[in-house]
């Protein structure tokens, strides 16, 4: 079938995640601004397979798709709760952070308000048209039909894929899951006689609490293993929050990346830690089940590295494990694992035609400016932009939902070539450079 150039815009953004939705939402009032957003699945769903019921956002209301830049705009969150009418049970409720789910209903309704996303447009490839100045993006549409669209300028945001370590790769997928595919295994999770969950973090602690309070009403045996030294909160005191501002990634971003790759690594409870509140639950239902006897098995154990796997004869997981503190390896016999065990950048193959021409660093990482655009062969006049592809060059607040507005104005600020937004300068009280403005 013959391929026919659809449209031409100013800017195109693949992938539809919260992030690149508050870029629509902040586009939509910029009259001379053409921006699309083409994302390959039917409709939005946001991390389906981790909605509990009671799981709350780890940031405030405030971190919407537009607020922290443009609080009057009529895509922020409390427009939302005025526009379903739920401002005043919102306004009693006292409570600053919303559940993931409350959170997922704003976002669809926002995207519901927003017609420049483009459902059921799987982006094939991205070129560069020397001779056009200009990126095309050729698009395969649900019913199969394939076109191609232009843009000046592309913005990625295609987000992160879960993780499974080398160590358990060799499990078969009957007894293994992603915490990112939990409620979805929920029959595989009923039919085991011992889940347990490898890894930390907010999600592995949700799943682990989850698990205990089904094995409190007298469900399967639990292990929650981690390679962390304690089940460590998110550390989410006031003068820590302000590494997640503009004031420190502007810091952050002038450092070396030698220096850069240290902090990332030292900070990881910036954004990798657990929810205080989930800790607690956790402990509450450790507490009354001790009121409950004849209960199956309980187990939880920090310090735990977990080395490799297989399945046994009679077809249960083992995995091989060694405790840090002491070098000691035994193994530990389950029959479903659930691999708390993250996120990586997603390598999306519609970049190969460019690949050429994109600047990365010696880990293969993208060279991303401050306004988030990345370094690009200098015959290229377009740019291409990242969102939350930025943890390495921007710091531990890539991923946070509250630098997603700042992140966004940047990108359409440095693509208008004016200032669109303005973007806050006092974001912190604290000073990170040397005094007198020194590097």
């Amino acid at each position: 079938m013959t391929e026919s150039v659809e449209s031409k815009h100013d800017v195109i953004a693949i992938g539809a995640g919260p992030f690149n939705l508050g870029l629509a939402a902040l586009a939509s009032t910029v009259d001379d601004l053409d921006l699309v957003v083409l994302e390959s699945r039917t409709e939005f769903r946001w991390h389906p397979g981790l909605m509990f019921d009671d799981a709350m956002l780890q940031v405030s209301f405030l971190a919407d798709l537009v607020s922290l830049v443009a609080p009057t705009h009529s895509l922020s969150f409390l427009s939302y709760l005025h526009d379903t009418d739920r401002m005043y049970p919102f306004y009693v409720r006292e409570q600053f952070h919303p559940t993931r789910r409350e959170y997922e209903h704003y976002l669809r309704w926002a995207v519901s308000k927003l017609p420049s996303v483009r459902w059921s447009h799987r982006v094939e490839a991205v070129r560069w048209d020397a001779g056009a100045s200009l990126f095309t993006v050729h698009v395969v549409h649900a019913d199969g039909r394939r076109s191609v669209m232009q843009a000046k300028d592309i913005v990625l945001g295609v987000g992160t894929e879960p993780n499974v370590p080398e160590s358990l790769a060799a499990l078969p997928g009957d007894k293994l899951l992603h915490t990112a595919d939990y409620l979805h295994r929920s029959e595989s999770v009923e039919a085991a006689g011992r889940v347990t969950v490898i890894g930390s973090g907010q999600s592995g602690a949700e799943v682990a609490l989850d698990l205990l309070r089904r094995n409190a009403a007298g469900g399967g045996a639990v292990s929650w293993l981690t390679r962390t030294v304690s089940f460590a909160p998110l550390d989410y005191t006031k003068l820590v929050l302000e590494m997640t501002t503009p004031a420190y990634i502007r810091y952050f971003h002038d450092l070396p990346q030698g220096k850069r790759d240290e902090l990332v690594a030292e900070q990881w409870r910036h954004y990798k830690g657990i929810s205080t509140e989930t800790l607690e639950a956790i402990h509450d239902v450790l507490y009354q089940r001790d009121l409950t006897p004849g209960l199956t098995d309980v187990e939880l154990r920090n310090g735990i590295a977990i080395e490799g796997s297989t399945v046994d004869s009679n077809g249960r997981a083992v995995l091989t494990c060694r405790h840090r503190d002491t070098g000691r390896t035994f193994d530990h016999v389950t029959d479903l694992v659930v691999a708390a065990t993250g996120y990586k950048q997603r390598k999306p193959a519609f970049l190969a035609p460019i690949e050429n021409l994109v600047r990365r660093d010696e880990k293969s990482r993208y060279k991303v400016a401050l306004d988030h655009s990345i370094e690009l062969d200098p015959a290229v006049s377009g740019r291409v932009y990242v969102s939350n592809a930025d943890l390495h060059s921007h710091g531990v607040a890539a991923p946070d939902l509250g630098i997603g507005a700042f992140r966004n104005a940047t990108i359409l600020n440095s693509v208008s070539g004016r200032e669109l937004y303005r973007l806050p300068k006092n974001t912190a009280y604290t000073s990170f450079a040397v005094p007198g403005g020194a590097g």
